[in-house]
This record gives C-alpha cells, structure tokens and sequence, in this order.
C-alpha cells in the first residue's frame, strides 16, 4: 500500500475529526446564544471574551464530575451505550465530499475519505445505528423513565427513518446514483436539487428533527414526562457523550442536507472563481461554501426548538405514519411520472 495514500488519508480524518468535534462543541455555545438571543437574553458571557471560552469551561466541568454508576444498572452495558452512541455520530462523516479535489504541489488530492458506490446507504445505516447507543443505555439504567424513553426513541427512529429513505428514493430517480460524490457532482453550479425536489427535502428535513431528537420532536429528552429520558441516570463525561452526540448528529444532518439538495461545495459562478483562484485556493473556497450551508442549518435546527413547541408522542407518530410516509410516496409516483414524459416526449 502507498505510504503517502495512509499519510493523506490519515491527516484528512484526523481534520474532519477535529472540525467535527469543535464545530459540536461550539454548537453548544451558538444553541445557548440564539436561545438568548430570541428570549431576550444575553447567554454565557464570562468565560471568555463574549463567553467564548463556555464550551471549554463545560467540557471540564463534565471531566470533573463525580462518576456514578447505579448499584442496580448493567454496567458493561451502562457503559456501551454513550460510547457506541458518539462512535455512530462521528463515523457517518467519512463519505462526505468537503470540496472539489485539491491540489498540492503538482499532487491532486481529494477532500474526500472515501467514495463508495453506496455511500448514501452508509450514512443510513450509520444514522440507524445510533439508536442503539440511546435504547442500550436507556435499558442498562434500570430506571422506568429511562427505558420508556428509550422504547420512544425506538419507535420514533423505525416511523421517521421509513418516510426518510422513501423521500430519497424520488431523488435517487433524478440522480441515478448512490455515491455522494456523484450526486454533488451533477449539481455543478447552482443547478441544485432543491429545484427538482422540494417536497422531497421538506419530508427530509422533517425526519432529520426526529431522528437527531430534537425539538420539538424531542420525545425520548421529554422532561416533563420521563424526568430527563434516557440519560436520567448518567453523569459527568458519559452524560457528555450523549449530549454531545446529539450536536454531532445535528452537524451531520446538516451536511447531509447541504450536500443532497443544496449542491454541497457548489455554487453559482464557481467556474470564474476556479480560473480566477486556481487549483488550491478555488476547493477550499468551495469547501467554505458548504460550511456555511451547514451553518445556515444548524441555526434554522436552533431556531425551530426555541420557537415551535413540543409535539403529544401521539400527534409525533400520527405525523410520521399518516402524514409524512403518504406524502414521501405520492412524490415518488410524481417523480417517476415527470421523469417518464420528460425521457419520453
């Protein structure tokens, strides 16, 4: 194997690591900021200046903490659950295509990992993978909040993720493929598919609310009725994991979103941007690009929680069986009529 192909390879995880953690953890600061800004408020501003030095205080704090494990707990499983919870949230990112390729002193690279032929097949399973950490350690608590909270999260994945895959299958027609990079790639320029499937990403954003957990269809984080949910008998860094998991789920959604519908590193007037930018520069200018699609998302996930109320579990799941899945399959029979007069007339 080529050592040079490892080192590449190696450096690229370990950034796509280190900006996933960091864009999660300062994800926390934004939340409690836009929490502050709509409410009135003016959220953390002693740690650092403007409180920018909050999510490092936190992470401390969390470290610091006394660990406590319940007597009446499994506690091989007690602390499978975080951990195989953060490990999902942080794998799903390694088909992503973060920019054109990029070269390097005469060398092309890549910005991405790796591109397999069924690379949206992967972040699905990755996504489905993940409630697995939430209903291990909802079980393994021995707490009755805590299992119902896990069965919720159960059972709110399974309806969500149906009306999810049935919406990417119409894009799937338009696209003909299942790599990412192959779908980015034919979205050159502002040629996005939003155009072509609106209904479609309004059905995929919707599901992406419930499967990251979050407001309001926080169900399963239910203070009121599960005393916390699934992590109510969790503390210090394993508490952390789990709560931070849900900010590197809400991350990965957002780019999976942006790289979908919205072209991912594509944008009008990229090709007078590549001669004027040249080879290095233009990618990475790109790359910048979808950031801040995937920003735009992270505050429109904020800004929903802080302002649409929580949903009754029974209208969650009326929402996804009697609303979302009729409507994802009404847009594939649309999208295979369209395509059909369009190849044929």
């Amino acid at each position: 194997m080529d050592t040079n192909f490892v080192i590449e390879k190696f450096i690229l995880v370990t950034v796509i690591f280190a900006i996933s953690l960091v864009i999660a953890m300062y994800s926390t600061y934004a939340e409690r900021k836009v929490a502050a800004f709509l409410q009135d408020r003016l959220g953390p501003d002693r740690a650092g200046p403007f409180g920018i030095l909050q999510p490092l205080a936190d992470g401390i704090k969390m470290f610091m903490k006394e660990e406590i494990i319940p007597s009446s707990s499994n506690k091989w499983l007690f602390l499978v659950g975080p951990g195989l919870a953060m490990l999902c949230a942080c794998i799903g990112t390694a088909v992503i295509p973060w920019g054109q390729d990029i070269t390097i002193n005469g060398k092309v690279m890549p910005l991405q990992v790796t591109d397999i032929n069924v690379g949206l097949l992967y972040i699905f399973g990755v996504v489905s993978l993940g409630v697995y950490g939430i209903m291990i350690g909802g079980w393994a608590s021995n707490n009755k909040f805590s299992l119902l909270s896990a069965i919720r999260a159960a059972s709110q994945n399974i309806s969500y993720e149906i009306a999810m895959g049935l919406s990417i299958i119409a894009l799937l027609l338009v696209t003909n493929t299942l790599s990412l990079k192959g779908i980015v790639e034919q979205q050159h320029g502002f040629g996005w598919n939003i155009w072509v499937q609106p209904l479609g990403f309004l059905i995929f954003m919707v599901c992406s609310f419930a499967e990251t957990n979050r407001a309001p269809f926080d169900l399963p984080e239910c203070e009121a009725e599960l005393n916390g949910g699934y992590h109510m008998e969790y503390s210090s860094m394993k508490l952390g994991f789990y709560l931070f998991a849900e900010y590197i789920n809400m991350f990965v959604s957002s780019t999976v979103m942006a790289t979908l519908y919205f072209g991912g590193y594509n944008y009008p007037g990229m090709d007078y941007m590549a001669t004027l930018l040249g080879p290095f520069w233009a990618p990475l200018f790109g790359s910048f690009i979808f950031f801040m699609k995937i920003f735009a998302f992270i505050f429109f996930f904020m800004w929903v929680r802080w302002t649409i109320p929580r949903f009754r579990y029974d209208q969650l799941m009326n929402l996804g069986w009697k609303v979302l899945i009729p409507l994802a399959i009404a847009n594939i029979v649309i999208t295979g009529i369209v395509i059909a007069l369009v190849n044929n007339f």
